[in-house]
């Protein structure tokens, strides 16, 4: 399998993430689609709730009464700090149970756009499993350096863009490996089948990245970035 080179163009590949977005109104996919917005419901509220008592407990207990006004700063940095180390936790954790979900939707976008009935050729539910594990191990074993760089003075003025190339990268390997998975590809394929149109992947992961830090945004972002993924993949691949 190959990719079309014009899947490097960045309005190509953006364009698909839009039309994942008006296909979640699709009955069709519908219930491929709810269960995996109900995991990010509930992960991202339990998130918001447990950090919300934490931080307020923070500060009681290090900011004294006379300095309570610094309360108003701290809020706000908190929330930014959350939807920034929210996009690297939770995200991830909600990609991961949803995968099984994921596999099915993309496989049913897939039929729906060619006319098909349902391909019933799933992979395996520890199949899933593993693939996505690998995935995100490859992941995690490049996030630390960054994580490392983001701490040293100096250096870590150049951390946000390092992490949101990284984050735009993570992503375009993340939706576009269910339609792969469903094609039998195999990660190490997938890496290199998504280097051949690095720039459109690029654009197609750092918009989706970009919807995954906006709140309320990011529970319908995910299931429209595998849609979106789908139609990418079907309009460039080349047998």
């Amino acid at each position: 399998m190959q990719f079309d080179k014009k899947g490097n163009n960045p309005v190509l590949a953006v364009s698909f993430l839009f039309k994942g977005l008006k296909l979640l109104s699709s009955q069709e996919l519908r219930k491929f689609i709810i269960i995996p917005m109900l995991i990010n419901v509930v992960l991202y509220s339990a998130a918001l709730t447990l950090g919300y008592f934490y931080i307020s407990d923070l500060i009681g207990q290090f900011i004294p009464g006379w300095l309570s006004w610094l309360s108003w700063i701290l809020w706000p940095l908190f929330f930014i700090s959350f939807f920034i180390v929210g996009f690297f936790t939770f995200t991830v954790l909600a990609n991961i149970l949803a995968a099984p979900f994921y596999g099915k939707l993309s496989a049913k976008t897939l039929a729906m756009v060619k006319g098909q009935a349902l391909a019933t050729a799933e992979q395996p539910l520890v199949k899933v499993l593993v693939a996505e594990s690998k995935r995100m191990g490859y992941l995690l074993t490049r996030a630390l350096p960054l994580l490392i760089l983001s701490i040293i003075p100096g250096i870590n003025v150049v951390a946000p863009f390092l992490w949101a190339l990284f984050g735009a990268w993570g992503m375009a390997l993340e939706y576009l490996a269910y339609p792969l998975e469903n094609q039998g590809v195999l990660f190490s394929e997938q890496k290199e089948l998504v280097k051949s149109v690095r720039l459109g992947a690029l654009s197609f992961g750092g918009l989706a990245v970009l919807g995954l830090t906006i709140p309320v945004l990011n529970i319908i972002v995910a299931p429209a970035a595998v849609i979106g993924a789908t139609l990418y993949f079907n309009e460039i691949k080349q047998d």
